[in-house]
């Protein structure tokens, strides 16, 4: 209307002052015409979201329509974006979540390859974000999506800088948890409110929203491994971020299959350490010299076999160190690298490039003790500085010889 009305002016203004054929009056309403185009395509730009959903994904296909058809009933009134983040499933997660992007645009998806994770994933998702707020919930239709307008709404008044969906507060509950996996979570979460200093009765969520400026501070400092970044930014940001706990329901698995193993509880004890030596010890460190224990474990066991079977000693141990090693290799292709997991015909090349690593990282073990118990006849300390300098010959030459990033 007020485009019409102001063409409508420019043109008697134009009919007043100036011929029908005034080069003048022609770029008049040019500039009308151009300012009409302008203000159509205002209106035809959409609203930016006001918070964005970040999803980590992995074999969660089945859950995916569910969980974008519940996310917008619940944020109905809310400008929102759902951005998965899919650490490439092999049921197609990302394609299905890239075909129900291609009718509703507020459905973004970022694959990725060669990469796992479940705290760098959401990092990635939430630094692509350009709202003023970040929410991170699992596809697993076990967070309750009706608890959002409530968190955001928290977030909008500037009632708090982060605020958890909670199992552990009054009102909250966690039956989606088997009894086993309740008592690990009770335990877990215990050691990270003694770690962080943090009242938050649920440290280990991970159902949360946050200002995008938080994460963006916060982010340089944060672990992009490991599956428990709330647990991160509580100790990054201890003493500076108003917390606020909201009570929901954790609900059962609907669908798919639950990715808490083995791999988790390494890697959450490994950030655990990382966090308490302030990243002395990285957690993909951590994970390798946890592998190279039970290598030690392996041999020892290899070696009495041996001996039983009637072996003389030196076959017997070389047998035995063959042997963890190959345990060793098997154990850090799958848990320390799993991102960078090797498969097929490559695993023998792989296997032998680990051989050749740890037959150095021995010569090194052995010739530092050596030469530090010839200057300081003390055995253990001498054995460990041995120790400690093969177990990071080993790391570096595994990273960088064997699992080295493609």
């Amino acid at each position: 209307m007020l485009t019409n009305k102001y063409n409508a002016g420019v043109a008697r203004i134009g009919s007043n002052w100036a011929p029908a054929n005034d080069p003048a009056k022609a770029a008049i309403a040019d500039q009308s015409k151009s300012a009409a185009a302008g203000h159509e395509a205002a209106r035809a730009v959409p609203s930016p979201a006001l918070l964005t959903v970040v999803v980590p994904t992995f074999n969660e296909s089945a859950n995916v329509p569910a969980l974008v058809e519940k996310t917008a009933h619940a944020l109905e009134g809310i400008e929102w974006e759902l951005v998965f983040v899919d650490d490439d499933s092999p049921d197609h997660t990302a394609a299905v979540a890239k075909q129900l992007g291609q009718h509703d645009p507020r459905v973004r998806c970022i694959r990725r390859i060669g990469r796992r994770g479940l705290s760098g994933a959401c990092l990635e998702g939430a630094l692509s974000s350009q709202a003023r707020f970040v929410a991170v919930m699992d596809a697993d239709l076990q967070h309750d999506e009706t608890l959002l307008p409530r968190m955001l709404k928290v977030l909008v008044n500037g009632e708090a800088d982060l605020v958890v969906g909670s199992r552990y507060t009054e009102g909250g509950g966690s039956e989606g948890f088997s009894s086993v996996r309740r008592s690990i979570s009770r335990i877990a979460t215990a050691c990270s409110r003694r770690l962080t200093g943090t009242s938050v009765k649920d440290p280990m969520s991970g159902f949360f929203m946050t200002r995008r400026d938080v994460l963006d501070e916060l982010a340089p400092k944060l672990s992009s491994e490991g599956f428990k970044i709330l647990f991160d930014i509580l100790y990054t940001g201890r003493g500076r971020l108003r917390v606020v706990e909201l009570p929901y329901g954790f609900r059962p698995r609907v669908s798919g299959d639950s990715k808490f193993d083995l791999r988790n509880s390494v890697d959450f004890v490994g950030l655990l350490v990382a966090k308490a030596t302030s990243n002395a010890v990285p957690l993909r460190f951590f994970s390798f010299l946890l592998v190279g224990l039970s290598g030690v474990v392996v041999q020892l066991a290899c070696l009495w076999q041996g001996l039983v079977l009637g072996l003389s000693f030196a076959v017997a141990q070389a047998v035995a160190t063959v042997l963890a090693m190959t345990s060793n290799f098997f154990l850090n292709n799958m848990l320390t690298y799993r991102d960078q997991r090797v498969s097929g015909l490559r695993m023998i090349g792989a296997l032998l490039s680990f051989y050749a690593v740890c037959s150095l990282g021995a010569l090194s073990n052995v010739g530092v003790s050596t030469w530090l118990y010839s200057n300081r006849p003390v055995w253990w300390l001498a054995g460990l500085a041995g120790s400690v300098v093969g177990a990071v010959w080993n790391y570096a030459g595994s990273s960088t010889l064997v699992w080295r990033r493609r």
